[in-house]
């Protein structure tokens, strides 16, 4: 992998943690969401008009994949809704690396040798640790968190897949970004008889902020995975758990315990084993 392919993606990790950051900062996380997907929608319109036609082999991978992201969507906002932004971002995102590991090797045919299988240990050693509860009840936030985190793997490995076939890269983003718009905003609109676009103001420009950036944000790594093997591509974004901690800390006011801490740096040295050997 390039240094400028590995400067993107951690640019890419950096814009995730941050938008992540704003949707757990809302009160009505389906609107601000719904927003940034509408967000995201009209800032790949460019793409969709300017951009050459996916080949039609990766249609089926362009469809899947908004179906996909929908259903993290909604997974993301119940994680965000029940349990602490510094313990469910890392566990979605940390559980992601392992099965987007476990899948492309099952898919695409991607290797996985000692060092991948070192990072695997790694990476589920910190998620562990970060989901380490007294009760059963407590386990209802970090089992949304995974559950997002399996949506992640799903929607990466057939966007690889599916980047791959499309012969553009940000065309295939753009039309996944332009269809994935339409699922949330017409359950919003079922729930609520009216789209998110009439919230305040501020609420409004951040929604549509964070739709930007989770555009710059997919779209390079929609590009990454076409010059660069899916797992390796998916752990080192995944760096993102550490920006996420230290924005909870900072700005949502949560504590940044030395477990929390701990397991964070275990989950991205993990993340980095996966990306730096294959």
């Amino acid at each position: 992998m390039s240094s400028a392919v590995i400067a993107l993606v951690l640019l890419a990790a950096l814009l995730h943690a941050s938008w992540n950051a704003l949707l757990k900062s809302s009160d009505d996380r389906l609107g601000v969401l719904t927003l940034m997907t509408i967000g995201a929608g009209i800032g790949a319109i460019p793409l969709v008009i300017w951009g050459a036609m996916p080949t039609a082999a990766s249609w089926p991978y362009i469809i899947l994949s908004a179906i996909l992201h929908t259903g993290y969507n909604l997974f993301l906002i119940r994680a965000y809704r029940i349990g602490d932004f510094s313990q469910s971002y890392p566990i979605a995102r940390g559980s992601s690396p392992l099965l987007v590991a476990l899948g492309a090797a099952l898919l695409a045919g991607e290797q996985m040798n000692w060092w991948t299988l070192l990072g695997i240990v790694l990476v589920s050693a910190g998620i562990i640790s970060l989901a380490q509860l007294k009760s059963r009840a407590s386990l209802a936030a970090p089992l949304a968190a995974f559950t997002t985190g399996a949506f992640i793997a799903a929607y990466t490995i057939t966007d690889g897949i599916g980047a791959r076939l499309s012969g553009d890269a940000l065309a295939y983003a753009g039309w996944l970004f332009v269809l994935d718009s339409i699922p949330l905003a017409l359950i919003y609109l079922w729930q609520h008889r009216r789209l998110p676009l009439s919230t305040t103001p501020r609420q409004t420009l951040v929604g549509l902020g964070g739709g930007v950036m989770s555009l710059l944000a997919y779209g390079i790594v929609i590009w990454a995975v076409t010059l660069a093997p899916m797992g390796a591509v998916s752990a080192l974004r995944e760096t993102s758990v550490l920006f996420a901690a230290l924005i909870g800390w900072l700005f949502l006011g949560e504590k940044l315990t030395v477990r929390r801490l701990s397991a964070c740096v275990v989950i991205v040295l993990g993340a980095s084993v996966l990306g730096l050997h294959r």
